[in-house]
């Protein structure tokens, strides 16, 4: 039993130095909605590209560098906040006939997987819910800085991203194909350490 004792003391020593140093890579981040942009853009009957904004989104996403599989993110957009800068077409956006977002204000969107690519890329595969249907989504992204802020005095981390999805997926098909069914999401933003 002493024998025992002399080595299971050790070894349980050891396991708990261990594990704050095998989990001190990953850590979790609060998206700050002053610093975060998410831009919508589709194709207006071929002649232009029109876009509107999403302010004021938030979320959380928790990122290891050196094993960005254990990564997550986990977003919330208001689409009460969407705005097209034409002020009949964003009353429009907000009704029964396309958001609805008196039925449904926010969508949301939790990945799933995440992937290096190199280079400080990485795809984010997840699922998006947008007036109660859910879709998978992937987000190609770029990290742009990880560290301390210098304003803040936080540690901090950017993001830029990019996706598409299908409005017609969400019901929201009105004047397919003439005004494109594919819309480009290009989000921005910088989350501060919780």
């Amino acid at each position: 039993m002493k024998n025992l004792k002399r080595v299971a003391l050790p070894l349980l020593a050891l396991a708990t130095l261990y594990a704050p140093f095998s989990q001190a890579e990953a850590m979790s981040y609060q998206l700050n909605p002053e610093h975060t942009s998410v831009i919508v853009t589709w194709t207006h009957f071929g002649f232009s590209h029109p876009t509107a904004d999403i302010a004021n989104t938030s979320g959380s996403l928790v990122f290891d560098k050196d094993h960005p599989e254990q990564s997550r993110v986990d977003v919330t957009l208001p689409i009460t906040q969407i705005d097209s800068h034409v002020a009949a077409l964003t009353k429009e956006f907000k009704g029964a006939e396309y958001f609805d977002v008196a039925k449904y204000p926010n969508a949301t969107f939790h990945s799933t997987k995440v992937m290096a690519k190199g280079d400080n890329k990485f795809d984010i595969e997840g699922n998006l819910t947008l007036k109660g249907i859910t879709r998978p989504v992937t987000l190609h992204a770029t990290l742009n800085q990880q560290g301390m802020h210098p304003m803040v005095k936080k540690q901090a981390i950017g993001f830029d991203a990019t996706g598409t999805i299908k409005r017609s997926d969400f019901r929201l098909d009105k004047y397919v194909p003439a005004v494109s069914d594919d819309v480009t999401l290009t989000i921005s933003t910088e989350a501060y350490a919780k």
